[in-house]
C-alpha cells in the first residue's frame, strides 16, 4: 500500500499559514493575502509549481489506489481540463486536512464524501471523454465563443437594462459600487 503523496515544501508552507491565521483569528477578508492551494489561481508562483508536481502525484496515487472501474481512473490529459485541476487541488487537501485530524472521522468523511463526490463530478463532466493516450478537446468550445461574441454581450446587458429600467449600457460594464450605508464598498 502507498501512502498519499506528501505536500512539498513551499504547499505545506501555504497550509500551515492558514491554519495559523485561522487560530489567531485573522479575518477571513485577510485570507486573500494568502495562497491557498485548493484554489491554485490564488497561489503564488512559487506554490503553483510544487502544486503542479504535487497534484499530479495526487491523480497518480487516486488511480493506483482508487481506480478500479474505469470511471475511476483520473486521465493522464487532466492538466488541460481546468475543472479536473480545480478538484484535484481541493481534494489533495482535504485529504491532508484529514490525515492531520486527532480523530478518524474526517477521514472517514473523506471516503464517504468528498472522493465519491470528485468521482461523481469528474465523470459527469468529463464522461469517459479521454480514453489512454486520446485527449478530447473541450465539446462546450463553440458554445462559449458564442457567449463571448459581441452581441450575445449587447443581447444580455439589453435584458439587464430592460429589466432594471435603466437606460441602455454603453458596452462598458458599470464600474460604480453601491454604497451600504456606512461609507464602505463591498
Amino acid at each position: 500500500m502507498s501512502p498519499f503523496p506528501r505536500p512539498p515544501r513551499w504547499v505545506r508552507h501555504a497550509l500551515e499559514m492558514l491554519r495559523q491565521a485561522e487560530l489567531s483569528g485573522l479575518e477571513p477578508s485577510a485570507y486573500g493575502l494568502l495562497d491557498r492551494p485548493w484554489d491554485p489561481a490564488t497561489c503564488s508562483p512559487q506554490v503553483r509549481r510544487e502544486l503542479w508536481a504535487w497534484i499530479d502525484d495526487v491523480a497518480g496515487w487516486l488511480n493506483h489506489t482508487y481506480a478500479w472501474q474505469t470511471t475511476h481512473v483520473v486521465p493522464s490529459c487532466w492538466p488541460a481540463h481546468p475543472a479536473l485541476v480545480r478538484e484535484l487541488a481541493v481534494l489533495a487537501c482535504m485529504r491532508v486536512a484529514a490525515a492531520d485530524a486527532t480523530v478518524p472521522h474526517p477521514m472517514e468523511e473523506w471516503h464517504r464524501y468528498a472522493l465519491p463526490g470528485f468521482y461523481a463530478r469528474m465523470n459527469e463532466r468529463q464522461g469517459l471523454g479521454c480514453p489512454p493516450g486520446r485527449h478530447v478537446d473541450w465539446p462546450a468550445r463553440s458554445w462559449d465563443a458564442d457567449y463571448r461574441t459581441p452581441s450575445a454581450v449587447a443581447e444580455r446587458r439589453r435584458r439587464f437594462d430592460a429589466d432594471t429600467g435603466a437606460q441602455a449600457s454603453d458596452g462598458a460594464p458599470d464600474t460604480a459600487t453601491p454604497d451600504d450605508g456606512e461609507g464602505a464598498t463591498p
